[in-house]
C-alpha cells in the first residue's frame, strides 16, 4: 500500500487536543491518506480546549468496516467509569490485520482489549496504566520511554509524544515510506533541539 488508507481517530468528550493534528494531518496531507472521526454514537465530543468536533461515524466495528487503521487519542474520561468499551472496535480492525495506536490515556482502551499481551508497549507511566487498568494482559511487557513504541502493528504513546506516535503509526502503515517518515521525525525532533 503506498497510502495508509482509512484511519480512524477515536474521539471521546475532553479529548487532548494536541495528541492527534500531527498524525491526522499528515497521514492525509503527505501521505493520501483518509481520516475519519469517530465518536460515541456519531455526537458532537469537546476538547479539553472546548473546541466542538462533529463525530462522522459511531464506535461500532459494524459502521467502521472499512478502516485500516484505529488510533485512540487520550481524554481523562478514558481513566472513568464513563469510558467506552471499544474493545469490539479494536478487536475487529486488529483481526483483520489493520494498525492500532493508543496516546496517552488511550493506551487504556488498548490494554483493556487485551492488545498488549505479549506486546512491548508504553503510556503514561508503568504506575498510571497500572492503576486505571489493573492486572492488564502484556504489563510485564511495559517500557518506560518518553517517545511511542510500535510492536507489529500496535502502536503506543504517553500524551507528551503526539510527534512520535504520528511518525509510528505511519511507519507501521507504510513500510516502503521509512525515507518520507524519518524525515518527518527529523522535522518535528528540529523544534525540542533548538529549545
Amino acid at each position: 500500500m503506498h497510502h495508509p488508507g482509512t484511519i480512524g481517530l477515536v474521539l471521546i468528550e475532553k479529548y487532548a487536543d494536541w495528541e492527534f493534528g500531527l498524525l491526522a494531518a499528515s497521514a492525509a496531507a503527505w501521505f493520501g491518506g483518509r481520516v475519519v472521526a469517530l465518536t460515541t454514537d456519531a455526537t458532537p465530543a469537546r476538547s479539553m480546549a472546548g473546541l466542538e468536533l462533529v463525530g462522522q461515524r459511531g464506535l461500532a466495528p459494524q459502521e467502521n468496516e472499512d478502516l485500516d487503521a484505529v488510533a485512540v487519542i487520550g481524554s481523562e474520561v478514558w481513566t472513568t467509569p464513563d469510558a467506552p468499551d471499544i474493545t469490539p472496535l479494536l478487536g475487529a480492525v486488529s483481526g483483520r490485520g489493520g494498525a492500532v495506536g493508543g496516546i496517552c490515556a488511550g493506551t487504556l482502551a488498548l490494554a483493556r482489549a487485551g492488545l498488549f499481551a505479549g506486546r512491548r508497549h508504553t503510556s503514561n507511566g508503568r504506575q498510571w496504566i497500572s492503576t486505571f487498568a489493573p492486572g492488564y494482559a502484556g504489563a510485564e511487557a511495559y517500557e518506560d520511554v518518553p517517545h511511542a513504541v510500535a510492536d507489529g502493528r500496535v502502536v503506543s504513546a504517553p500524551g507528551s509524544a503526539p510527534g512520535t506516535f504520528a511518525a509510528a503509526f505511519l511507519e507501521v502503515l507504510l513500510p516502503g515510506q521509512a525515507a518520507r517518515i524519518g524525515e518527518m521525525r527529523a522535522l518535528f525532533a528540529r523544534e525540542h533541539a533548538a529549545g
